[in-house]
């Protein structure tokens, strides 16, 4: 998707933004920067799995309810979470109410512990999926032959809602390809911060 500049600033951004205070400054402060934190990881992935069939403007919307829902997706304490937590999570309007998804993030935080006890934390493992340098463009696509593969192998491990699709748009907002339109103000600063960015495992 071509950048537009139709926003307050006159700044170049990716076509997907809307001129919203918060989603500019989602789309210019987090999107596409590498993240190797394993909190927010499991945070993006799991909202990522929230925002299947929905719009990210949504899920953004209703972020800070889902940290005050989800324990601020610390893996250890969503992991506990029994039918109580699920029903004051299904009681609540400020996420999105689907048994399904929620009960599924719950699985995924046990899983995500497994990782991290097997793997020494979840960016080590996820980061291994990062398209290797010169790897064909994947601008513009919904899936990637790394999606594909991390995708594969979570469910492998017992994970749930982590389809290419929704893999993909994890790879993309942690950074592990840039996919900032070219000619937005944010490519170069966040392929800057991808050079820099000291991969988990690396030595």
């Amino acid at each position: 998707m071509n950048a537009k500049t139709d926003f307050p600033d006159g700044l170049a951004r990716c076509g997907w933004v809307d001129t919203s205070t918060e989603y500019m400054a989602y789309h210019d402060t987090e999107w596409g920067r590498p993240q190797g934190d394993d909190r927010a990881l499991f945070e993006q992935l799991c909202l990522e799995g929230f925002q299947s069939g929905l719009s990210w403007r949504t899920i953004l919307n209703k972020r800070d309810a889902f940290r005050r829902g989800f324990a601020d997706f610390e893996p250890a304490k969503v992991a506990q979470f029994g039918e109580k937590q699920v029903l004051a999570l299904l009681a609540d309007a400020g996420i999105v109410r689907h048994r399904g998804k929620i009960e599924a993030m719950i699985n995924n935080a046990a899983r995500a512990l497994e990782m991290i006890q097997k793997e020494g934390s979840l960016a080590a493992y996820f980061w291994r999926y990062e398209p290797p340098a010169g790897a064909p463009s994947t601008l513009g696509a919904s899936t990637s032959q790394q999606s594909e593969a991390l995708s594969k192998a979570l469910k492998k491990l017992g994970w749930k809602f982590v389809g290419p699709t929704t893999v993909y748009a994890f790879m993309q907002s942690v950074g592990m390809v840039n996919d900032h339109s070219p000619g937005c103000h944010c490519h170069a600063v966040s392929e800057k911060a991808r050079t820099a960015f000291v991969r988990p495992g690396a030595r």
